[in-house]
């Protein structure tokens, strides 16, 4: 007798039904196709287009709405979307996108680099070659890339023939905890033959760096006196290529039938997770996180009344540490899965209890999990004067997030050099800048004023209002005794939530920021940018779900508590395609940022010491002799 198959999974039935809508609708009108310079000269005419699912989007009446804010959508512009859009948005959110539609494309899209990225764009009526950015292999080997800052002269094609002559080469790092093994599809068997066979020579991004900064150093130190010192912006432009080029031997190439094969995988394995219910949320757990909560803040409460100081601010800041999982979840969609009962959630949590601003977290996490990890975008690593995690930050970089150049000045040069010895102590008041931005961003006008999220930004004032209210003056001022005693308890219960912006960070701080172009996947560059944490489950409610940061960027929306249950589909994914997936412990993987941090600080006493002698005639000196 037949099986029947299962029913299929409330989150996969909702999807499926407004699919069957869309259809509808879209049955009522027929697009017309819209060529590739068309696209272009609208773009360059300040349009902004995206491709969703095959279709064209011109999306400028929108902008200025979008929940997420503008730069998000700013850096999708000329490129397929589809990825990115279905991974942050509802099903519902998705069906409204199709009033932005104009027109369909022909065939696969090839991304152009967005203006916000640097793109240029032809204008109507203008002959020539469509402008192209340089392809990272070209700039992995570019010409004044020479024997003393390369391991090797070979071009990159020649290094994809020759493993065994380039592991030769290569310096002998310690190994990585990367799941690369398993069976894999017969169209990556001469992928999964590269990577295997580079998988000996691959290392963990803090490990390279290392060893790249090692070589440069001891190469340096080594040459005669009669060559003269390096140039300091030679040197960092050595490493650039030096941290493309390491990429691009560890990961899948860029060419698009690879890049094709990841991306169909990718959205076959959201189709599976979906049929096996994991985008449906868990009640219980967040019956059992809410006893937490309330166990905490009464603890809070308890302590406080009998004078006991310093345990009321340690349960006040778990509290504050455990409540921003939840808020987090909200901030996703991942609770009711309705866009405005998880954002009053959400408000309610970060704002009325925390005193954080939901709003920008929104604006600020829709862009980290788009251009994760690049040094002049994603505002999740743009953190000078107190952090540089690439040698890139030397150079003062525009943030397009922020709108302004990040002065790499006499103050970040000191932190900086002391980064690694400073990043704990620095985390310790990591929310003291969170307050911060949550004010610029709600008085500065950076929220939405139309559409659907009008008035969000006035609940989340009322909300900063009473929060200062309860702990500013109700706490702080009425229920605590003696100015020290205030200040006491300010320090611990934020002190206490450190635990939170270690793990925010170190899920990116030690992987990849290089920039591989438009048109690597949406998933690998989510997987190359990202590492998870290894920990018992009994622990998952001290991590929240960022142990699980890898698998959270391939799919925002899944339920943190459904995160574990989907690690083991996303490991055979990345076995499949070839692409490594990133696991450390937590304890490991602290080590790995605190090298990263001390490789960077190391790379900028470099530049110093080169500047310096330059300053001082050096060169010209050895040169007249």
């Amino acid at each position: 007798m037949a099986s029947i198959p299962p029913p299929p999974s409330r989150a996969a039935a909702e999807d499926t039904a407004t699919a069957q809508q869309s259809t509808v609708k879209t049955a009522e009108r027929t697009y017309p196709f819209i060529s590739r310079r068309e696209i272009e000269a609208l773009i360059s005419e300040g349009r902004h287009i995206i491709i969703v699912d095959q279709y064209v989007l011109k999306v400028d009446a929108w902008v200025k709405y979008h929940p997420g804010g503008d730069k998000a959508i700013k850096h999708m512009i000329g490129r397929d979307a589809t990825d990115e859009v279905n991974g942050l948005h509802s099903p519902e959110a998705r069906a409204q996108m199709n009033r932005y539609r104009v027109g369909r494309i022909s065939g696969r899209w090839k991304n152009f680099l967005p203006p916000i990225q640097g793109g240029k764009f032809r204008p109507r009526g203008e002959e020539g070659e469509e402008w192209e950015e340089e392809s990272p292999e070209i700039r992995a080997r570019a010409a004044n890339y020479d024997e003393d800052t390369s391991f090797g002269s070979s071009s990159f094609a020649s290094q994809a023939a020759s493993t065994e002559s380039e592991s030769s080469r290569t310096p002998s790092p310690a190994p990585s905890p990367i799941f690369d093994d398993g069976e894999s599809a017969p169209e990556l068997n001469q992928l999964r033959a590269r990577s295997n066979a580079r998988s000996k020579s691959a290392v963990s991004r803090s490990d390279s760096f290392t060893s790249i900064s090692s070589i440069e150093d001891e190469k340096a130190s080594a040459k005669g006196a009669d060559d003269g010192p390096r140039d300091g912006m030679a040197h960092l432009d050595a490493l650039t290529r030096q941290e493309i080029r390491l990429d691009l031997d560890k990961y899948p190439p860029l060419d698009e039938e690879t890049q094709d094969t990841v991306i169909r995988k990718y959205r076959e394995l959201n189709e599976r997770i979906k049929a096996e219910g994991l985008y449906d949320c868990n009640y219980v757990a967040y019956a059992i996180e809410g006893f937490r909560y309330t166990l905490l803040f009464c603890g809070c409460l308890l302590f406080l009344k009998w004078g006991w100081y310093v345990p009321s601010a340690f349960c006040l800041g778990s509290f504050w540490h455990q409540l921003v999982f939840t808020a987090h979840d909200a901030g996703h969609m991942g609770i009711t899965h309705h866009f405005h009962v998880d954002t009053v959630i959400g408000i309610i949590i970060a704002d009325f209890i925390g005193g954080l601003s939901l709003g920008w977290w929104k604006r600020n996490h829709n862009v980290h999990h788009i251009i994760t990890n690049s040094p002049e975008h994603d505002p999740d690593i743009e953190h000078l004067p107190f952090f540089a995690i690439s040698h890139r930050f030397f150079t003062n970089l525009r943030s397009t997030y922020y709108d302004r150049v990040m002065e790499y000045d006499i103050f970040a040069k000191f932190f900086v050099s002391l980064q690694h010895y400073l990043y704990y102590i620095i985390m310790m008041f990591a929310r003291l800048n969170l307050y911060r931005l949550s004010w610029e961003y709600l008085l500065k006008g950076q929220a939405p004023k139309h559409g659907p999220a009008w008035w969000h930004r006035h609940l989340e004032l009322v909300g900063q209002v009473f929060f200062w209210c309860w702990f500013g003056y109700g706490i702080m001022y009425k229920a605590i005794d003696g100015n020290w005693n205030r200040f006491v308890f300010f320090m611990i219960s934020h002190a206490v939530t450190s635990p939170l912006h270690v793990q925010i960070t170190l899920s990116h701080f030690a992987m990849s920021t290089s920039d591989l172009g438009p048109h690597e996947s949406f998933p690998q560059r989510m997987l190359r940018t990202t590492m998870d944490v290894d920990c018992p489950e009994w622990l998952d409610f001290f991590h929240g779900g960022l142990q699980f940061q890898a698998i959270h960027h391939l799919y925002p929306r899944i339920p943190r508590h459904n995160l574990r249950k989907t690690q083991k589909l996303v490991q055979d994914f990345c076995n499949d395609v070839g692409i490594p997936y990133a696991l450390y412990g937590f304890v490991e993987g602290n080590k790995h940022v605190i090298g990263r941090l001390a490789d960077v600080a190391r790379q900028a006493a470099i530049l110093k010491k080169c500047q310096q002698t330059i300053a001082d005639g050096s060169i010209g000196h050895s040169h007249a002799h």
